[in-house]
């Protein structure tokens, strides 16, 4: 039976990647959430998707100048306590990226984070960006981590993915068929989807076998997967 992740929460009600969103997805009963990690000027961990908030370029601002409703990473895994957590690293090369760190000291500091928090056994760490998923890998061999697919074929990240040590792939459904499942089966690797958010497509990962479904209606993925009313 796959996993039910919250995408950002549960935010159809409440804003995206909040601690209200955050709260009320484990009041739900999700498995899990998936949430996304940045770094301020200051060094500051803080959860938001998009890379500017207010005009403001967050890894370009410091902490203190950011909406107060931006939670550290800190306070969204103390309100997550008791289900896994998918730390989404955003850090990668696009156009949409005002900055991309080359070093490996951002992903560093997330994986230094969990560890001194006791936070690492409750995660799985994703990221669009090869190199640094490869970086956590190098810096803890047992932390799950899902390789975040956008224009990759899924079978060819399998392979490197299972070459680098990775746990998973995450790809959007759309590209998920019994090939992509079979192949990771004899890989011994998990396929994370996101985005499922209708019920056809929630049926249908169901039928695949996937490992997770992250959803942003994850209340109708329980209802499909385990007939939760």
């Amino acid at each position: 039976m796959p996993q039910v992740f919250a995408h950002r929460g549960l935010h159809r009600e409440v804003r995206e990647n909040t601690l209200e969103a955050f709260r009320a997805a484990v009041a739900l009963g999700v498995d899990g959430v998936e949430l996304d990690v940045r770094r301020t000027a200051d060094g500051a961990l803080v959860v938001h998707h998009d890379p500017v908030v207010d005009g403001l370029v967050i890894s370009q601002s410091r902490w203190r100048e950011l909406p107060t409703y931006i939670p550290t990473l800190d306070e969204s895994m103390w309100a997550l306590d008791g289900v896994r957590v998918n730390v989404e690293i955003k850090n990668y090369r696009d156009d949409s990226e005002p900055t991309y760190d080359e070093s490996g000291s951002f992903a560093t500091q997330v994986v230094t984070f969990l560890h001194e928090a006791g936070w690492d056994e409750s995660v799985i760490i994703s990221c669009f960006d090869l190199e640094t998923c490869v970086v956590v890998r190098s810096l803890d061999s047992m932390m799950p981590i899902g390789w975040l697919l956008w224009a990759v074929d899924p079978h060819l990240a399998l392979t490197q993915a299972h070459v680098l040590g990775l746990n998973a792939i995450n790809p959007h459904f759309s590209v998920v068929d019994e090939g992509v499942i079979s192949q990771a089966t004899s890989l011994g690797l998990d396929v994370n989807v996101w985005t499922v958010n209708k019920a056809s497509d929630i049926e249908k990962m169901k039928t695949l076998a996937v490992s997770s479904i992250i959803s942003d209606d994850p209340g109708l993925v329980r209802e499909i997967l385990i007939h939760v009313r």
